[in-house]
């Protein structure tokens, strides 16, 4: 686990790639107009 391993989301994020740990959508839904 570190920058170096591709597997870690720090890892990810170093190597510029997506994957199962680091996600192209973002976890969080952005609150939407329904929500008001």
């Amino acid at each position: 686990m570190g920058k170096g391993d591709g597997r870690s989301k720090r890892g990810k994020i170093f190597k510029k790639s997506n994957g199962n740990s680091r996600p192209r959508k973002k976890v969080k839904a952005a609150p939407t107009e329904e929500q008001k």
